[in-house]
Parts: C-alpha cells; structure tokens; sequence
C-alpha cells in the first residue's frame, strides 16, 4: 500500500468514532423530539417510551465511541469535548424534559401531592445544570492515560437512566392497573409502583443532580463486571440479583439503575457512620 493510501485509509477509520458521538446526540434529540410529540412518526401513545429507548441508544453510542477511538488510536482533546457536547443533550437536557413531560402530562397528580409548575422545572434544570457541571468536571480531571476504573460523583448516563427507566417501563404497569393482563400479584405491585412514580420521580432527579456533581465514588460498571477478577462472595449476590431481576423483569431496569445511583451513596453513608465520620461534609 503506498503512503498516500495508507493516509487517506488511516483518515477513514478515525471518522467511526466522530459517527458514533454525533448518533449519541440525534439520539437525544430524537428523545426530546418524541417526548414533545414532535417525532418524525406518528408514536401511537408510546412517545414517552420511545423517547426513553433512544436514551439508552445514546448510551450504547457513548460507550462505544470510545471503545472505537482508543481501537483505532484516535483519542484526542476534541473527540473528548464532542464527547462532553453530546451527553449534555442526550444525558442532560433529553431526560430533564422527558421527566416533565412524563410527570406532567401522562402521570399527572392532583391535590396535595403534585408539584407546583415552577418547582418541578426547576428541578429539571437543576439536573440539566448539575449534569453540565459533572461532564465539564470529568474533561478538566481526566485524561487520556486514565484507566476509568471510577468515577467522582454519579455519571451521567447513569442519572439519566434512571430518570428515563421510569417511562421505559411504565406501559406494562398501566396495562396491569387497568386490568388487561397480569397476575393479582402484577397488579398488586403495579398498584403502588405507579402512584409512586408519579410523586417520587421528580424527587428522585433531584437527589441524582446532587449525586452528578458529589465525590462519591462510582465503579465504572464494564470493568466492574468484566475485567476484574471476582471471589465467590461476589458471585453469590450477583446470581441473586439475577434472580430478583427475573421475577421482577418489568422493573427490573429502574430497580437496577436505582440501585446502582443510590446504594453506594447509602453504603458510603453507613461505612462513615460506622466509622464516626458521617457529619464530615462532602466535597464537591
């Protein structure tokens, strides 16, 4: 091969990552776009469904630019700003605004339970502000030598997972309330899960804005599970996991992505309990 095709090959190959960044940010426009029912298709009642499933295909986009830029060796300052660009709108503003739209018009609450207007879209830009700060954050204390076995402070793929979890999974439950399918047991659970939703879910984004741009420590989940080699006191809990999540598959990705955001903050929160140091305060 001569030179000049060598480059020009060399050239081809680093235009993977930048196509895989740019789909993580139509992704989140495409999210916004179906929440707002402005959707390039008519979404049949399944908008904010949709709108969540792009969410996660912005993840799987956000995990594999990377992958893809460090495979062909074409890390740089500017794929890791688009990078930052682009999760701002797929993990920043695309959820903010699916959790007011869900809130707001599919799940309204009345009476003393629901939010006023103004605070409800003051928590979603709170946790578009605090997602902005956590990536800004991440680029400035992060560089390319870094093994990203941890994160400082919940990312943000991570909050918006679990804010979008919620609608991703709320078709099967209004079915079961409504009495189309289910068990007594599906119903039951379904009966208290979406009351629930409809007062927690803005609760629950406001905690994780907080969590973004705290220094609690978070494993990055890849190499959690992949690349590091586990005792079987690590096994044992996750083959119950696995279990709990079968029986429970219709929330299983919300109670994941839950348990993920906040169960390490209350281990945190515990292990400095136990060891006299829970009123020292958390740096940001």
């Amino acid at each position: 091969m001569t030179e000049p095709a060598f480059r020009q090959s060399h050239r081809m190959v680093a235009v993977l990552p930048t196509l895989l960044t740019l789909g993580n940010a139509v992704c989140g426009f495409g999210a916004i776009t179906f929440a707002a029912k402005l959707g390039p298709s008519d979404a049949s009642g399944q908008a904010s469904m949709i709108a969540a499933s792009l969410v996660f295909l912005a993840m799987l986009f956000d995990m594999l630019d990377g992958h893809a830029a460090r495979l062909t060796r074409q890390t740089s300052e500017l794929g890791a700003q688009l990078d930052s660009l682009c999760d701002a709108i797929s993990f920043g503003v695309a959820p903010a605004f699916l959790m007011l739209q869900f809130v707001t018009k599919e799940l309204p609450v009345e009476g003393w339970l629901a939010f006023h207007p103004r605070l409800l879209w003051t928590i979603a830009a709170l946790f578009v502000v605090c997602a902005v700060l956590r990536l800004a954050r991440f680029n400035v204390e992060t560089d390319e030598e870094d093994a990203h076995e941890e994160f400082r402070g919940l990312p943000s793929p991570a909050a918006a997972g679990a804010i979008v979890a919620f609608p991703f999974a709320m078709p099967t439950l209004t079915s079961w309330t409504s009495g189309e399918s289910g068990t007594w047991v599906e119903q039951m659970l379904a009966g208290w899960v979406v009351p629930g939703v409809r007062t927690m879910l803005p609760l629950f984004a406001l905690v994780l804005a907080c969590l973004m741009v705290s220094r609690v420590r978070y494993p990055h989940v890849s190499v959690f599970l992949l690349r590091r080699e586990r005792s079987r006191r690590h096994v044992i809990p996750f083959v119950f996991g696995l279990a709990v999540v079968f029986w429970i598959q219709e929330v299983a990705v919300p109670v994941a992505f839950l348990v993920f955001a906040f169960g390490l903050p209350i281990a945190d929160a515990f292990r400095k309990a136990m060891a006299g140091e829970l009123y020292k305060p958390w740096k940001i």
